[in-house]
Protein backbone atom coordinates (compact mmCIF):
# COMPACT_ATOMS: atom_id res chain seq x y z
CA UNK A 1 0.00 0.00 0.00
CA UNK A 2 1.42 3.69 -0.54
CA UNK A 3 1.13 4.09 3.08
CA UNK A 4 4.06 1.67 3.48
CA UNK A 5 7.02 4.04 3.78
CA UNK A 6 10.35 2.85 2.67
CA UNK A 7 13.15 3.56 4.82
CA UNK A 8 17.23 3.69 5.79
CA UNK A 9 18.94 3.54 8.51
CA UNK A 10 21.66 5.48 9.12
CA UNK A 11 23.83 6.15 12.24
CA UNK A 12 21.02 4.84 14.01
CA UNK A 13 18.55 7.73 12.37
CA UNK A 14 15.60 6.81 10.30
CA UNK A 15 16.27 8.76 6.86
CA UNK A 16 12.95 8.74 5.11
CA UNK A 17 12.30 9.21 1.42
CA UNK A 18 10.01 12.00 1.46
CA UNK A 19 9.11 12.07 -2.27
CA UNK A 20 7.05 8.79 -1.35
CA UNK A 21 5.06 10.59 1.33
CA UNK A 22 4.54 13.73 -0.56
CA UNK A 23 2.69 11.14 -3.56
CA UNK A 24 1.18 9.71 -1.00
CA UNK A 25 -0.12 12.97 0.50
CA UNK A 26 -1.06 14.09 -3.50
CA UNK A 27 -3.18 11.33 -4.30
CA UNK A 28 -5.29 12.03 -1.64
CA UNK A 29 -5.94 15.62 -2.27
CA UNK A 30 -6.49 14.81 -5.66
CA UNK A 31 -8.69 11.71 -4.61
CA UNK A 32 -10.83 13.98 -1.92
CA UNK A 33 -10.72 17.51 -4.02
CA UNK A 34 -12.88 16.05 -6.78
CA UNK A 35 -15.34 14.86 -4.20
CA UNK A 36 -15.41 18.12 -2.52
CA UNK A 37 -16.09 20.04 -5.70
CA UNK A 38 -19.28 17.72 -6.55
CA UNK A 39 -21.01 18.02 -3.36
CA UNK A 40 -19.51 20.58 -0.99
CA UNK A 41 -22.58 22.69 -1.85
CA UNK A 42 -24.89 20.12 -0.07
CA UNK A 43 -22.69 19.32 2.89
CA UNK A 44 -21.99 22.95 3.84
CA UNK A 45 -26.35 23.30 3.75
CA UNK A 46 -27.04 20.01 5.85
CA UNK A 47 -24.46 20.78 8.12
CA UNK A 48 -27.17 23.06 10.26
CA UNK A 49 -29.27 20.18 10.56
CA UNK A 50 -26.61 17.94 11.84
CA UNK A 51 -25.91 17.21 15.77
CA UNK A 52 -23.08 18.19 17.10
CA UNK A 53 -20.59 16.86 20.23
CA UNK A 54 -17.63 18.28 20.94
CA UNK A 55 -15.74 15.60 21.80
CA UNK A 56 -12.64 17.27 23.25
CA UNK A 57 -12.24 20.23 25.46
CA UNK A 58 -11.81 21.38 28.77
CA UNK A 59 -12.84 23.45 31.73
CA UNK A 60 -11.62 24.61 34.62
CA UNK A 61 -12.95 27.05 38.19
CA UNK A 62 -12.61 30.55 37.47
CA UNK A 63 -10.24 32.52 39.67
CA UNK A 64 -13.67 33.47 42.16
CA UNK A 65 -14.68 29.23 41.83
CA UNK A 66 -11.45 28.09 42.83
CA UNK A 67 -10.63 30.63 45.81
CA UNK A 68 -14.17 29.51 47.25
CA UNK A 69 -14.74 25.84 46.56
CA UNK A 70 -12.26 24.43 43.57
CA UNK A 71 -8.90 24.63 44.11
CA UNK A 72 -6.34 24.35 41.60
CA UNK A 73 -3.66 21.77 41.67
CA UNK A 74 -0.13 22.57 42.85
CA UNK A 75 1.93 24.26 39.99
CA UNK A 76 -1.43 23.90 37.73
CA UNK A 77 -3.00 27.51 37.63
CA UNK A 78 -4.21 28.55 34.09
CA UNK A 79 -3.03 31.00 31.98
CA UNK A 80 -3.87 34.65 32.49
CA UNK A 81 -5.57 34.94 29.63
CA UNK A 82 -7.91 31.58 30.18
CA UNK A 83 -8.03 31.68 33.90
CA UNK A 84 -11.97 33.44 34.08
CA UNK A 85 -12.84 31.98 30.21
CA UNK A 86 -13.09 28.37 30.57
CA UNK A 87 -16.01 27.81 33.50
CA UNK A 88 -18.97 25.17 32.79
CA UNK A 89 -20.98 28.44 31.70
CA UNK A 90 -18.74 29.84 29.77
CA UNK A 91 -18.40 27.02 27.72
CA UNK A 92 -22.21 27.01 27.33
CA UNK A 93 -21.90 30.42 25.83
CA UNK A 94 -19.50 29.77 23.05
CA UNK A 95 -21.92 25.70 22.03
CA UNK A 96 -24.77 28.09 22.40
CA UNK A 97 -23.67 30.29 19.98
CA UNK A 98 -21.53 27.76 18.02
CA UNK A 99 -25.23 25.45 17.66
CA UNK A 100 -23.00 22.68 19.45
CA UNK A 101 -25.23 20.47 21.46
CA UNK A 102 -23.23 18.30 23.58
CA UNK A 103 -19.46 18.11 25.09
CA UNK A 104 -17.03 15.48 26.31
CA UNK A 105 -15.22 17.67 28.99
CA UNK A 106 -11.57 15.70 29.52
CA UNK A 107 -10.50 16.37 32.89
CA UNK A 108 -7.83 18.98 32.83
CA UNK A 109 -4.36 18.99 34.45
CA UNK A 110 -5.19 22.17 36.48
CA UNK A 111 -7.67 20.44 38.57
CA UNK A 112 -5.29 16.94 38.03
CA UNK A 113 -7.07 13.90 40.13
CA UNK A 114 -9.80 16.48 41.88
CA UNK A 115 -12.47 15.40 39.41
CA UNK A 116 -15.44 17.20 41.67
CA UNK A 117 -15.66 20.36 39.03
CA UNK A 118 -16.33 18.60 36.09
CA UNK A 119 -18.47 16.35 37.42
CA UNK A 120 -20.50 18.98 39.44
CA UNK A 121 -20.49 20.10 35.69
CA UNK A 122 -22.07 17.12 34.65
CA UNK A 123 -24.56 16.79 37.35
CA UNK A 124 -25.69 20.14 36.66
CA UNK A 125 -25.90 20.11 32.90
CA UNK A 126 -26.18 16.12 32.47
CA UNK A 127 -28.08 16.51 28.53
CA UNK A 128 -25.22 18.91 27.67
CA UNK A 129 -21.61 17.19 29.35
CA UNK A 130 -19.93 13.90 29.90
CA UNK A 131 -16.52 13.30 31.35
CA UNK A 132 -13.16 11.83 30.58
CA UNK A 133 -11.68 11.05 33.45
CA UNK A 134 -7.62 11.39 34.34
CA UNK A 135 -5.84 8.30 35.24
CA UNK A 136 -3.56 8.68 38.29
CA UNK A 137 -1.10 6.43 37.51
CA UNK A 138 0.42 6.56 41.07
CA UNK A 139 -2.35 4.37 42.49
CA UNK A 140 -1.99 0.74 43.46
CA UNK A 141 -3.52 -1.38 39.79
CA UNK A 142 -7.05 -2.05 42.65
CA UNK A 143 -6.94 1.48 43.60
CA UNK A 144 -7.35 2.59 40.46
CA UNK A 145 -9.79 0.53 39.06
CA UNK A 146 -11.94 1.63 42.16
CA UNK A 147 -11.44 4.84 40.88
CA UNK A 148 -12.55 4.52 37.44
CA UNK A 149 -15.34 2.28 38.74
CA UNK A 150 -16.19 5.38 41.17
CA UNK A 151 -16.11 8.05 38.20
CA UNK A 152 -17.95 6.44 35.50
CA UNK A 153 -20.90 6.52 38.40
CA UNK A 154 -20.59 10.03 38.31
CA UNK A 155 -21.02 10.60 34.51
CA UNK A 156 -17.62 9.75 33.23
CA UNK A 157 -17.69 7.90 30.44
CA UNK A 158 -13.81 7.50 29.17
CA UNK A 159 -10.58 7.33 30.47
CA UNK A 160 -7.41 9.57 29.59
CA UNK A 161 -3.56 8.44 29.94
CA UNK A 162 -0.89 11.10 30.28
CA UNK A 163 1.93 9.31 29.79
CA UNK A 164 4.08 12.43 31.00
CA UNK A 165 2.49 11.76 34.66
CA UNK A 166 4.71 7.86 35.36
CA UNK A 167 8.12 7.25 34.68
CA UNK A 168 6.16 3.53 33.42
CA UNK A 169 4.99 2.44 30.46
CA UNK A 170 1.73 2.39 30.34
CA UNK A 171 2.01 -0.92 29.22
CA UNK A 172 4.13 -2.53 31.82
CA UNK A 173 2.72 -5.92 33.01
CA UNK A 174 2.53 -4.70 36.85
CA UNK A 175 1.27 -0.66 35.79
CA UNK A 176 -2.49 0.33 37.11
CA UNK A 177 -2.83 2.11 33.74
CA UNK A 178 -2.38 -1.92 32.19
CA UNK A 179 -5.30 -2.56 34.70
CA UNK A 180 -7.30 0.09 33.88
CA UNK A 181 -6.92 -0.54 30.23
CA UNK A 182 -8.24 -3.92 30.90
CA UNK A 183 -10.95 -3.07 32.91
CA UNK A 184 -11.83 -0.75 29.80
CA UNK A 185 -12.45 -3.23 27.81
CA UNK A 186 -14.95 -5.49 30.17
CA UNK A 187 -16.71 -1.88 30.43
CA UNK A 188 -16.11 -0.98 26.50
CA UNK A 189 -14.73 2.74 28.49
CA UNK A 190 -12.87 4.05 25.92
CA UNK A 191 -9.04 5.32 26.65
CA UNK A 192 -8.04 8.34 25.03
CA UNK A 193 -4.23 9.03 25.06
CA UNK A 194 -2.49 11.83 24.82
CA UNK A 195 1.19 12.36 23.19
CA UNK A 196 1.65 15.95 23.43
CA UNK A 197 5.50 15.23 22.64
CA UNK A 198 5.21 13.60 19.97
CA UNK A 199 3.58 9.83 19.15
CA UNK A 200 7.23 8.60 17.85
CA UNK A 201 7.80 8.28 21.79
CA UNK A 202 5.01 6.49 22.65
CA UNK A 203 4.18 4.14 19.17
CA UNK A 204 5.61 0.87 20.74
CA UNK A 205 3.61 1.62 23.80
CA UNK A 206 0.19 2.01 22.40
CA UNK A 207 1.08 -0.84 20.30
CA UNK A 208 1.74 -2.89 23.09
CA UNK A 209 -2.06 -1.88 24.66
CA UNK A 210 -3.59 -2.42 21.66
CA UNK A 211 -2.55 -5.89 20.88
CA UNK A 212 -3.20 -6.33 24.76
CA UNK A 213 -6.15 -5.54 24.84
CA UNK A 214 -7.91 -5.28 21.35
CA UNK A 215 -11.72 -4.87 22.71
CA UNK A 216 -10.47 -1.27 25.11
CA UNK A 217 -11.52 1.11 22.40
CA UNK A 218 -8.19 3.32 21.69
CA UNK A 219 -8.69 7.34 21.21
CA UNK A 220 -5.49 9.17 19.90
CA UNK A 221 -6.12 12.89 21.06
CA UNK A 222 -5.26 16.01 18.71
CA UNK A 223 -4.13 14.08 14.99
CA UNK A 224 -1.95 12.07 17.52
CA UNK A 225 0.37 14.98 17.92
CA UNK A 226 2.08 14.66 14.33
CA UNK A 227 2.50 18.25 13.48
CA UNK A 228 3.54 19.46 10.43
CA UNK A 229 7.14 19.29 10.03
CA UNK A 230 9.37 15.97 9.62
CA UNK A 231 9.24 14.40 12.72
CA UNK A 232 5.31 14.76 12.13
CA UNK A 233 5.42 13.15 8.56
CA UNK A 234 7.05 9.98 10.19
CA UNK A 235 4.68 9.67 13.39
CA UNK A 236 2.04 10.11 10.57
CA UNK A 237 2.82 7.50 9.02
CA UNK A 238 2.97 5.30 12.11
CA UNK A 239 -0.46 7.39 13.04
CA UNK A 240 -2.28 5.24 9.76
CA UNK A 241 -0.47 2.32 10.34
CA UNK A 242 -2.93 1.96 13.22
CA UNK A 243 -6.04 1.85 10.70
CA UNK A 244 -5.76 -1.87 10.71
CA UNK A 245 -6.58 -1.80 14.67
CA UNK A 246 -10.13 -1.60 14.13
CA UNK A 247 -10.38 -0.52 18.06
CA UNK A 248 -8.45 2.90 17.21
CA UNK A 249 -10.41 5.91 16.66
CA UNK A 250 -8.93 9.40 16.06
CA UNK A 251 -9.94 12.96 17.49
CA UNK A 252 -9.75 15.71 14.77
CA UNK A 253 -8.92 17.88 16.67
CA UNK A 254 -6.76 20.93 18.21
CA UNK A 255 -6.27 21.66 14.52
CA UNK A 256 -4.13 24.74 15.32
CA UNK A 257 -1.69 22.92 17.19
CA UNK A 258 -1.11 20.16 14.66
CA UNK A 259 -0.78 23.24 12.09
CA UNK A 260 1.71 25.15 13.92
CA UNK A 261 4.86 23.89 13.09
CA UNK A 262 4.37 24.36 9.44
CA UNK A 263 3.01 27.96 9.78
CA UNK A 264 -0.23 26.41 8.75
CA UNK A 265 -2.75 29.12 9.53
CA UNK A 266 -6.30 29.20 9.71
CA UNK A 267 -8.69 27.96 7.67
CA UNK A 268 -5.88 25.04 7.80
CA UNK A 269 -5.53 23.95 3.92
CA UNK A 270 -2.53 21.98 4.89
CA UNK A 271 -3.77 20.30 7.85
CA UNK A 272 -6.79 19.51 5.84
CA UNK A 273 -5.04 17.97 2.61
CA UNK A 274 -2.06 16.55 4.59
CA UNK A 275 -3.70 15.40 7.79
CA UNK A 276 -7.50 15.03 7.33
CA UNK A 277 -7.54 13.23 3.95
CA UNK A 278 -5.63 10.45 4.33
CA UNK A 279 -6.76 9.83 7.68
CA UNK A 280 -10.35 9.87 6.57
CA UNK A 281 -8.96 7.69 3.49
CA UNK A 282 -7.22 5.27 6.18
CA UNK A 283 -9.67 5.27 9.14
CA UNK A 284 -12.77 5.64 7.22
CA UNK A 285 -15.38 8.88 9.04
CA UNK A 286 -16.73 6.15 11.02
CA UNK A 287 -13.41 6.42 13.37
CA UNK A 288 -12.85 9.82 13.49
CA UNK A 289 -13.94 12.23 16.19
CA UNK A 290 -14.26 16.22 15.93
CA UNK A 291 -12.77 18.45 18.42
CA UNK A 292 -11.98 22.14 19.61
CA UNK A 293 -9.64 22.27 22.27
CA UNK A 294 -12.07 24.50 24.26
CA UNK A 295 -10.67 26.76 25.80
CA UNK A 296 -7.26 27.23 24.06
CA UNK A 297 -9.04 27.54 20.56
CA UNK A 298 -10.45 30.97 21.97
CA UNK A 299 -7.13 32.67 21.23
CA UNK A 300 -6.65 31.43 18.04
CA UNK A 301 -7.96 32.79 14.47
CA UNK A 302 -11.41 31.72 13.98
CA UNK A 303 -12.42 31.18 17.75
CA UNK A 304 -14.65 28.53 19.15
CA UNK A 305 -17.08 29.13 16.45
CA UNK A 306 -14.96 29.52 13.24
CA UNK A 307 -12.96 26.08 14.43
CA UNK A 308 -16.14 24.31 15.18
CA UNK A 309 -17.57 25.06 11.50
CA UNK A 310 -14.56 24.17 9.72
CA UNK A 311 -15.26 20.74 9.20
CA UNK A 312 -18.19 21.22 7.19
CA UNK A 313 -16.19 22.72 4.07
CA UNK A 314 -13.81 19.75 4.85
CA UNK A 315 -16.44 16.90 4.65
CA UNK A 316 -17.85 15.84 1.48
CA UNK A 317 -20.94 14.32 2.02
CA UNK A 318 -23.68 14.12 4.94
CA UNK A 319 -23.32 10.99 6.24
CA UNK A 320 -19.36 11.70 6.95
CA UNK A 321 -20.26 14.59 8.11
CA UNK A 322 -22.61 13.29 11.09
CA UNK A 323 -20.33 10.22 11.97
CA UNK A 324 -17.64 13.30 12.60
CA UNK A 325 -19.14 15.49 14.24
CA UNK A 326 -21.48 13.39 16.54
CA UNK A 327 -22.18 9.85 15.73
CA UNK A 328 -18.82 8.14 16.60
CA UNK A 329 -19.00 10.23 19.82
CA UNK A 330 -22.35 8.65 20.80
CA UNK A 331 -21.59 5.26 19.53
CA UNK A 332 -18.36 5.66 21.79
CA UNK A 333 -19.80 7.46 24.68
CA UNK A 334 -23.44 7.04 24.77
CA UNK A 335 -26.25 9.38 23.67
CA UNK A 336 -26.70 13.10 24.51
CA UNK A 337 -30.06 13.84 25.26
Amino acid sequence: QAMNMVVSKKSGIITKHLNLFQLFLLGQVHSFSLRMMSSSQSSNSAAHSIKVIDSHLHIWASRSESEKSYPYADGQIPPDSLIDRASSRSLLECMNEAKVDGALIVQPINHKFDHTYVASAIKEYPKRFKGMMLHDPSLSPEYAVSRLEELVLQGFVGVRFNPYLSDEKMSDKDSSSLAVYKRCAELNIPVGIMCFKGLNLHFDDILALIQAFPKTPVILDHFGFTGLDEQGNESFMKLLSLSKYKNVYIKISAIFRVAAPGGDEFPFNRVRDERFFPLLSEFGSQRLLFGTDFPFVLEQTGGYKGNTDLLSSWVSNDEDLRAILSGNAEKLFGPWE
